[in-house]
């Protein structure tokens, strides 16, 4: 309805969600890789060098420290293996010769596409970004920041488990959601959530910014728009559920990821102009695939 002058850029991005800036595409996976050993081997060792171990515990110590890093070496050589497997798939996908590969589901006009494009140069970033409004993605399309060497727009319905994405499994570094699960029917989360862990490299990460319980969008809904408990239909026809914390970390760990962040961000915004004064709830999660993932 208000075209592209509705929503402002969301510059806040790189404050609450690092992982989108430049300085964060590079080495992500070897550093998770590495940190994963260095914590191994910082269990095994005592505080003198093995002291106060008996020579089986050391022994098992050291056994468990290589058998860690072979598991390691392992593990880069199964990552390795399905890069490979996408380099053979290089002509089939948008953004195939890309080394970072961020999609947004839910994009809008681009108010998340648009302030990454600008900030992160990386030339070895490619995003993805979808919508379920052909008005939405046409706006994003015919943008003069749009550059399609960088950046795909397409139509999408996440909750349509027929619609395939345009790229393959174990390919996408970063998935943001923002403020659009809450717009999905209840029932059908779960399954959305899972088609797009799907779409993460093992050590990926799924970003999330949503309503929270109780926010003053929810305190101001009228009798008669509650559809199920902490869901609701606006004015417009739109829907939008009111999340806990656990309510998001289930369908997270479920779709078969580990938690990185789940926190409320309460505040206080006045509207000095209409002398409003406003209590929002929002919560922020991060949560990663597993290096070795146990999902089908």
């Amino acid at each position: 309805i208000h075209e592209n002058r509705f929503f402002k850029d969301r510059h806040w991005l790189f404050t609450e969600f690092p992982e989108l800036a430049p300085s964060q595409n590079q080495n992500h996976l070897k550093d998770l890789m590495l940190e994963n050993k260095r914590n191994e081997i910082s269990a095994c060792r005592s505080s003198e060098d093995g002291h106060g171990l008996t020579v089986g515990e050391q022994h098992k110590c050291s056994s468990s420290t290589l058998e860690h890093t072979a598991q390691m070496f392992s593990v880069e050589e199964t990552v390795t293996q399905k890069l490979s497997h996408l380099e053979i798939c290089a002509d089939e996908f948008p953004g195939s010769s890309a080394t970072y590969r961020i999609l947004e589901v839910g994009c809008g006009v681009g108010n998340t596409v648009f302030p990454i494009l600008q900030t992160n140069n990386d030339p070895g970033l490619f995003v993805y970004c979808c919508d379920f409004s052909s008005t939405a993605v046409e706006l994003v399309q015919t943008n003069s920041e749009y550059d399609s060497s960088r950046c795909f727009a397409f139509v999408h319905d996440f909750c349509d488990e027929d619609q395939n994405y345009p790229v393959p499994g174990d390919s996408v570094d970063v998935i943001i959601l923002i403020f659009v699960l809450s717009a999905v029917l209840p029932d059908k989360m779960q399954k959305a959530i899972n088609r797009l862990s799907r779409l993460l490299k093992p050590g990926g990460m799924m970003l999330l910014r949503d309503y929270g319980r109780y926010d003053m969008a929810q305190l101001r809904f009228k009798k008669g728009q509650c559809l199920s408990e902490s869901f609701y239909v606006r004015g417009d026809g739109t829907r939008v559920y009111f999340f806990t914390q656990d309510e998001l970390d289930t369908l997270f760990t479920t779709a078969g990821l580990e938690k990185v962040q789940n926190l409320v961000d309460r505040r206080l915004q006045v509207n000095r102009g209409k002398q409003l004064i406003m209590y929002r709830v929002w919560i922020q999660c991060k949560y990663r695939k597993p290096l070795l993932s146990t999902t089908s």
